[in-house]
């Protein structure tokens, strides 16, 4: 793996001397299916999109990969035909609604896992060209706690955990946060409680959650909004249309649009060797060894 490290070193020194911007890695997950987890990655990155950043979407479901058709659009290429060479990441870069660029899911995380040095040192190249042409790169987890989504969970500078006020929902996130705790890892974890009647609903859940964490974890679980139970999410999903795009005055839309601009608020750009897509690629290597 040295020649590996030697060639990502260079590959971070050659974007050093560009100048280049640095770009944000979020992970979304969730501690179970079914809370909608990625509809809020979705309707996140266009409403953040919609505030001046340019955003990249990356389908990192591995069994339900769905960014795709949430948005009606077929997907030609996904991350298997990069790994396999197939492709360079800017042809399995397509686009959605409002020019919102994703990339697709599919068998490729799996391949990911047991990649030969020749291969990660080929995918190393290729998405560290990513860094500094989008602001934001938002992975969209699969539900539980996968060795594929832990991964993600600890490459990435900060994790949004997406749960409902339902009592299964709530214990499943909280379980997911614990079992990253016990491993020892140090990972800033945010809440987002979607599907509230209102905005005290959304208080009492994240807060449960949030003194259970700082009570048997020793750790803050800061929230980072509420997203409103809204029928037009569901009409949006049938339309295969994001809400936030066919529905933009409904209260799911607005709720959110109030989470975005919660985050855009704190969001300060930080440069440092865990930062950015070189922090990323970094921590990712060393768990793929």
């Amino acid at each position: 793996m040295s020649d590996q490290a030697e060639g990502l070193r260079n590959l971070v020194q050659i974007q050093n001397e560009k100048g280049a911007k640095t770009t944000r890695i979020i992970t979304v997950t969730s501690g179970k299916g079914g809370v909608g987890k990625s509809n809020f990655t979705l309707n996140f990155a266009l409403s953040l999109q919609s505030q001046g950043y340019k955003v990249l979407v990356f389908d990192a479901d591995i069994g339900l990969a769905n960014i795709d058709v949430l948005m009606g659009v077929s997907s030609k290429y996904n991350l298997y035909h990069l790994l396999k060479k197939e492709k360079t990441i800017w042809e399995i870069i397509q686009k959605g609604y409002n020019d919102l660029d994703f990339i697709a899911g599919g068998s490729g995380f799996n391949d990911l896992l047991r990649l030969t040095e020749e291969e990660l040192d080929y995918f190393a190249e290729q998405v560290m060209q990513l860094n500094g042409y989008v602001d934001f790169i938002i992975f969209d987890t699969g539900a539980g706690l996968s060795k594929e989504t832990l991964k993600f969970i600890l490459a990435a500078e900060e994790t949004f955990v997406v749960t409902t006020p339902e009592p299964t929902s709530i214990t499943d996130a909280y379980a997911i946060i614990k079992m990253v705790n016990s491993m020892g890892h140090d990972v800033s974890f945010k809440l987002v409680i979607n599907r509230v009647t209102d905005t005290k609903e959304g208080k009492h859940t994240a807060d449960k959650i949030a003194l259970v964490a700082k009570q048997f974890l020793n750790i803050d679980i800061p929230t980072l909004g509420f997203v409103d139970d809204d029928v037009a999410v569901s009409k949006a999903v049938k339309k295969q249309v994001p809400f936030t795009v066919a529905f933009p005055n409904s209260a799911a839309a607005r709720s959110l649009q109030v989470v975005v601009e919660r985050y855009v608020r704190g969001y300060q750009v930080v440069e440092s060797p865990t930062s950015g897509m070189k922090g990323f690629l970094n921590k990712m290597m060393k768990l793929l060894k």
